[in-house]
């Protein structure tokens, strides 16, 4: 059975070795060293529990196996970070936590999701175009998304291979 909860600072440690496993999943991509040299902080995970904007997702017997973190960005809600355990993967439970947090954001006011995101690789941005999302133009683009994109290409990020993504979450 599958669970999504808030999660707690108990969760912190589980949190950070699911994004470090799965990061190993992009080794050999051109991408894979600025993610293994920057993953997220306890700070930022301490951040997201007060906002109430990180979600856990379990499987059966209350073993984490993924969670998303979450935010806001240029108004929309903004899609941080969204791992799962590569040895739960493929079984909806990324798209069980994307939903839910969209259904948060939606339920609090936000008029669309925000994220930046592979675009070859198949569970980064075709996945999320399966969701819903799709490239958000330049043109189209605030002013922290912006911020954001100029953010990753500082950490060394292959930005030919990066895209800004976009979901209207409704009225």
């Amino acid at each position: 059975m599958l669970m999504i909860r808030l999660a707690v600072p108990a969760d912190f440690s589980v949190l950070l070795s699911i994004e470090r496993r799965a990061g190993e999943r992009l080794r050999g991509h051109v991408a894979f060293p600025v993610f293994a040299a920057h993953g997220l902080t306890q700070d930022e995970l301490a951040d997201g529990v007060r906002q109430r904007r990180l979600w856990v997702v379990e499987y059966d017997d209350r073993i984490v196996i993924g969670y998303l973190l979450g935010g806001e960005l240029d108004g929309g809600f903004h899609i941080r970070q969204m791992d799962v355990d590569p040895a739960y993967g493929r079984r909806g439970h990324g798209r069980a936590l994307l939903r839910h947090a969209c259904m948060v954001g939606r339920a609090e006011g936000y008029r669309q999701a925000l994220l930046t995101t592979l675009r070859d690789v198949r569970w980064n941005a075709p996945f999320y175009r399966s969701e819903g999302f799709a490239e958000l133009p330049i043109a189209l683009q605030g002013e922290q998304m912006r911020a954001v994109l100029t953010h990753e290409q500082a950490l060394g990020f292959p930005m030919h291979l990066r895209v800004a993504m976009a979901k209207p979450l409704g009225d």
